[in-house]
C-alpha cells in the first residue's frame, strides 16, 4: 500500500513535468518525482524492528538493516539540491531575457 502512494507522488511529479507551463511548476514537479523516488528506496530498505549497522564488540548481530540505500538516498538529496539549484539559475536567466515563466509564450518570443 505505501508503494503505491510513492507510485502516485510520482506521477503527480511526472504530471507536473509533462503539463504544466510554468518553469517553476515544471522546477517543483522535478523535486516532487525525485523524492517519490528517495521515498521508495527508503521503504525498500526498512525493515521492522530493525536496528542501525553499528557495530560494537558486546552486542550480538541481529536484525541489522542494510546501511547502502540510506548513503545512497542522502547522496541523492545532496545531487537533487545541487540540480534544484542549477534548475532555478536557468530559470531566473529565462526570465530575465524574456520576462515570463511561461514556456509556450517564450517560443514564441524566440523568433
Amino acid at each position: 500500500m505505501i508503494y503505491l502512494l510513492c507510485l502516485v507522488l510520482f506521477c503527480v511529479g511526472l504530471y507536473c513535468i509533462l503539463r504544466k507551463r510554468n518553469i517553476i511548476k515544471i522546477i517543483i514537479g522535478v523535486i516532487i518525482a525525485e523524492y517519490a523516488v528517495n521515498l521508495l528506496f527508503i521503504l525498500v530498505a526498512y525493515r521492522i524492528k530493525g536496528r542501525s549497522p553499528i557495530y560494537s564488540p558486546d552486542t550480538t548481530i541481529n536484525n541489522m538493516v542494510d546501511a547502502l540505500p540510506q548513503a545512497v538516498v542522502l547522496t541523492s538529496i545532496v545531487i537533487g539540491l545541487a540540480s534544484t539549484a542549477l534548475l532555478i539559475a536557468i530559470a531566473m536567466r529565462i526570465y530575465e531575457k524574456y520576462q515570463t515563466f511561461d514556456i509556450t509564450k517564450i517560443r514564441e518570443l524566440r523568433g
